[in-house]
Formats: structure tokens, C-alpha cells, sequence
């Protein structure tokens, strides 16, 4: 599943389990569609925040191993990306989202 996020700034699109995640840690029921009203955002963004720095203070799974290559495959492995990483972008548009006195609304994409 894909979830578009929008807002009157933009929109956002992002994978459905880490956009799921993502509503779950602003403390709304990741059902979608859905939407979150403007004067709701602040304490949303806030609580969103919380449960990213909860994340941070957790340890990162290790890495799975590297599946079996030949010697002359070169296969480079980068690292994961976390649900920190894929939350910049939304936490952006949160806040221009506030800025701007904007509902965030959300979608299948």
C-alpha cells in the first residue's frame, strides 16, 4: 500500500507500513484515509516527536548478512533506512502544515 499525504503546502507520498507508523506515533489509529485538523497538529507533531526520540534511544538491528556471491561480484550493501529518516520529510510538512494553519489529510496512493 502507498499513503499520499497533503496538505494546502503539498503533498507526500511514502510507503504504507512506515506511513502507518507514522499516524500510530501522533497518536491517531493509522487507518486510511484519514485526516488531522489544523489545531490538532501541534500536539500531534509534538507527540510524534516523542515517540521518534523513544525510537532513537533503541538499538538498531544488526544488519542481515550478505547472501552468498562469487568472488568476482561486488555487491555493496547500504545501510537501512530507519523510520527516523523516512520521518524527516513528514515532520517538514507538519510543521509548514502548522505554519500555514493546514489540515494534513491522507489517502491510498
Amino acid at each position: 500500500m502507498i499513503v499520499k499525504f497533503s496538505t494546502r503546502a503539498g503533498a507526500l507520498t511514502m510507503h504504507g507500513d512506515a506511513a502507518v507508523a507514522l499516524l500510530k506515533g501522533m497518536g491517531h489509529s493509522g487507518t486510511v484515509p484519514g485526516a488531522i485538523l489544523a489545531q490538532d497538529l501541534p500536539a500531534a507533531l509534538a507527540q510524534l516527536r516523542g515517540a521518534l526520540a523513544e525510537l532513537a534511544s533503541q538499538p538498531v538491528p544488526a544488519p542481515a548478512p550478505p547472501p552468498e556471491r562469487d568472488e568476482d561480484e561486488e555487491l555493496e550493501r547500504e545501510p537501512p533506512v530507519t523510520l527516523r529518516m523516512r520521518a524527516v520529510p513528514f515532520l517538514d510538512m507538519i510543521a509548514t502544515a502548522i505554519a500555514r494553519g493546514s489540515d494534513l489529510m491522507w489517502e491510498r496512493g
